[in-house]
């Protein structure tokens, strides 16, 4: 429409300047808002179906982004910073807006239309088509080498944005922490510190922006100037028609325009781009030793009801640390419970890691039965796993929502039962509107016993046949220790039960005692431990 827009123009205007009257002018006029009205549509089409691609790109990314998450594991997780990886899941993405809505729509208007324009005006003049071809690769060029420094400065802004994100993130989740120590002032300054170095960081940036538009409007006016000044030369002595030279002069910009918008539309986009380098690190990164999953699934899951689970010689060495389990053999046979006692650091969390199958054995291997648990899909394997974590997890859903995280679909009544088994039901019932109240971030309002009691009443729910404990009675006063405890003692019925404590004398009573101390494992009887 472009090439089309600039003939009818020059068209009319210099018929009408010949004289010619408006009725004879009917149809090219006619013609000329018809040309107006589609490029106007097109225009607006385009915009929309990028901004929908954005939307579908981004949506598409994020799921990728959080399936990956998920592949590499809580280990992979646990070196990374949350608000960095909120930032950049949310805030991060949503900047991939003009590039995708915007961006590359110019750039292909930057390849297709300065072409068109060049090959329609060297048609209609050689000369002006000449001076056209010569000073359009200016505008690229400089836009590169703009670019390139822009690049590196939104990168740089996007690591700023990163840094300030997470320590905010740290800081408002350590907030109590730091009013009781009389740290918050210092934590104050330090935000206060690294927001002054991002608002350094961003000006910086937009300068360069600002100066490269500059020059390339420079570039591109002085271009259309030679074309012009070329042009009414050879009109004032009789060498161009005026029709011809109006219509050269208004097509002539129009071949500058979409480079130096597709120029502008970098710059907008250098922060989605940054941030989306940081995506693709992560989609493209490789679990370290110890620290990620199989992805060779070929096994169908063994009952567990049945089958024993068997450690071959497994060890276990996370990135930067000595190993945790050397040649760690054991065996726990179907409805057997055991209780893992060791220090910190001794290797009772890797077992647990391996059984969940966040982690894979740097040498050995585990089996279900007579099957590799590397060939096991997690699905399917989790799927007969139960786990009460130290400090469980819970969402801002209902309290109904919150057991059932492993069974959905469960029917109230399930849920309500395993909340009575799990010792959770009576304070259930207090809550103000019971099984469908909502529970606050973290669910902070209850106290710690009736969080483990409601993330207890999850793995009665669930019905699994091998649940996993650990530390379930840290950091709760005697009675809600007892109290859970009885419950346990209920959830062991008819169940494999491992569970991990520092202290003989604490939970599990019964059952096999294993001692894991230098990357061994070992049994002992609970007289001696205790005694020890």
């Amino acid at each position: 429409m472009i090439p089309a827009q600039a003939w009818l123009l020059a068209h009319v205007l210099a018929s009408a300047a010949s004289g010619t009257s408006a009725e004879d002018l009917a149809a090219s006029l006619t013609a000329l808002i018809a040309v107006v009205v589609v490029r106007a549509a097109a225009s607006h089409g385009s915009q929309v179906t990028a901004l929908r691609a954005a939307a579908a790109i981004k949506e598409r990314l994020r799921r990728q982004l959080l399936r990956r998450a998920v592949e590499l594991g809580p280990v992979w997780l646990s070196g990374q910073r949350s608000g960095e990886l909120t930032t950049l899941a949310v805030g991060g993405l949503d900047a991939l807006d003009p590039y995708f809505a915007s961006y590359l729509p110019q750039l292909l208007l930057a390849v297709a239309v300065p072409m068109t324009v060049l090959v329609t005006i060297s048609a209609a003049d050689w000369i002006s088509g000449l001076i056209v071809a010569v000073t359009l690769p200016v505008i690229p060029v400089f836009g590169m080498l703009i670019g390139q420094r822009t690049k590196a400065r939104a990168e740089r802004n996007w690591q700023q944005l990163a840094l300030l994100s997470g320590h905010f993130t740290d800081v408002v989740r350590g907030l109590t922490t730091l009013k009781i120590f009389g740290r918050a002032r210092a934590q104050e300054q330090i935000i206060g510190r690294v927001t002054e170095e991002y608002r350094v960081s961003v000006m910086s940036t937009l300068r360069v922006a600002f100066l490269s538009a500059l020059v390339l409007e420079l570039a591109a006016s002085v271009a259309t100037a030679l074309v012009a000044v070329e042009v009414g030369l050879r009109l004032l002595y009789g060498h161009l028609g005026y029709p011809t030279a109006l219509f050269v002069l208004l097509l002539t910009p129009e071949a500058f325009l979409p480079l130096r918008d597709a120029a502008a539309r970098f710059h907008a986009s250098a922060g989605g781009l940054a941030a989306a380098d940081r995506a693709f690190e992560i989609l493209d990164a490789e679990p370290a030793a110890g620290g990620g999953t199989g992805r060779t699934w070929t096994s169908p899951v063994p009952d567990l009801r049945s089958a024993a689970i068997r450690l071959d010689g497994v060890s276990v060495a996370y990135p930067g640390r000595q190993p945790v389990l050397l040649g760690a053999d054991l065996t726990i046979s179907p409805g057997e419970r055991v209780t893992l006692v060791g220090s910190n650091g001794a290797g009772k969390s890797t077992i647990v890691n391996l059984l969940l199958k966040f982690i894979v054995p740097s040498d050995g291997q585990v089996f279900a039965g007579d099957t590799d648990l590397a060939t096991i899909a997690p699905e399917g394997w989790r799927a007969q796993v139960g786990w009460l974590p130290q400090s469980p997890a819970f969402f801002p859903w209902s309290v109904r929502d919150n057991i059932a995280l492993g069974q959905p679909d469960a029917p109230l009544a399930q849920v309500e039962r395993a909340a009575e088994l799990a010792g959770a039901a009576e304070f259930i019932a207090e809550l103000p509107d019971g099984y469908d109240t909502v529970l606050d971030e973290r669910a902070l309002r209850l106290s710690a016993g009736q969080r483990h009691k409601l993330a207890l009443a999850r793995v009665f729910v669930k019905d699994a046949p091998l649940v996993l404990l650990d530390e379930p009675g840290a950091h709760l006063d005697q009675v809600s220790a007892s109290e859970l405890e009885a419950a346990i003692e209920r959830l062991a019925a008819d169940r494999t039960l491992i569970l991990v404590t520092h202290h003989v004398s604490g939970f599990g009573g019964a059952g096999r005692l294993l001692v894991i101390q230098g990357g061994r494992v070992s049994e002992v009887r609970r007289e001696l431990a205790a005694a020890t």
